[in-house]
C-alpha cells in the first residue's frame, strides 16, 4: 500500500513546518501548499493555526482556499483540524466580525476572565468516546495548549474531548470524517506524536 498523499494547508497562520516534522518523525510525508489544486487532490488534510480569525479567514479567501476545504471534508476523506484549524470550522467567532468556515454550527468564544489569557501550557483532556486516531491514549491525558479562543459547538454530540481553563470548553471534536483538537499535537511529545501517526494510519486506510 502507498503512503497516502498528505497536505498541510499553509495560510500563514503558524509554523506549519512543526506540524510537517511530527508527521516525517511518524514515518508520513506531507506537503505544505497554498495550493488550491493540491488541497483538493490530497488523500489527507491538515488544517493547522495560530493567530486571529478575521485575518486567517481573509487570507483564506485570498489564497481561494475556502472552497477547496469544504469539499475536502465533504469528501468524506480524512481531515485534521489543529487549534485555529478546529475554531475556524464554526460559523463566527466573538474575536471579530468575519465569518468562518460555517461547517459546523457554533461559535468560538474567549475564555473567561480570571485565569491568565492566553491559556498556554500542559493541561488534561478528558475523553467521551473513542476515535481511532487517539486509540491507546488515555482519557485524562495532557496536551500541549496556545489560546485565547475556544469552540463552543452548537451540538454536543461532536465533542470528542472537553478541557477546563476557566470554563469546561471542547478541546477535541470528531464527526465523520473529521478530527479538530484545540491542542498541538506536535508540541505533546509522544501522545501528540501518536495522533499524527494514527491519522495517517486512517488516511492510509481510506
Amino acid at each position: 500500500m502507498s503512503a497516502p498523499n498528505v497536505a498541510i494547508v499553509d495560510y500563514q497562520a503558524g509554523n506549519v513546518r512543526s506540524v510537517q516534522k511530527a508527521i516525517e518523525a511518524v514515518g508520513g510525508r506531507a506537503a505544505i501548499t497554498a495550493d488550491s489544486a493540491e488541497v483538493e487532490r490530497s488523500d489527507a488534510l491538515v488544517f493547522p493555526g495560530q493567530g486571529a480569525c478575521d485575518s486567517s479567514m481573509r487570507r483564506l479567501r485570498e489564497r481561494g482556499l475556502v472552497e477547496p476545504i469544504k469539499n475536502f471534508i465533504a469528501s468524506g476523506r480524512p481531515f485534521l483540524g489543529v487549534c485555529l484549524g478546529l475554531q475556524l470550522l464554526l460559523e463566527d467567532s466573538e474575536e471579530g466580525s468575519e465569518p468562518c468556515l460555517g461547517v459546523l454550527p457554533g461559535r468560538v468564544r474567549r475564555l473567561p476572565p480570571g485565569d491568565k489569557v492566553p491559556h498556554m501550557g500542559w493541561n488534561e483532556v478528558r475523553l467521551r468516546r473513542r476515535h481511532p486516531a487517539l486509540d491507546g491514549i488515555p482519557s485524562g491525558s495532557h496536551f500541549y495548549f496556545v489560546h485565547s479562543y475556544y469552540a463552543d459547538p452548537e451540538d454536543e454530540s461532536v465533542v470528542l474531548g472537553s478541557t477546563s481553563y476557566g470554563v469546561d470548553f471542547c478541546s477535541a471534536a470528531a464527526w465523520d470524517n473529521v478530527l479538530a483538537v484545540q491542542f498541538h499535537p506536535e508540541k505533546s511529545g509522544g501522545l501528540g506524536l501518536r495522533v499524527y501517526r494514527q491519522f495517517l494510519e486512517l488516511a492510509g486506510r481510506s
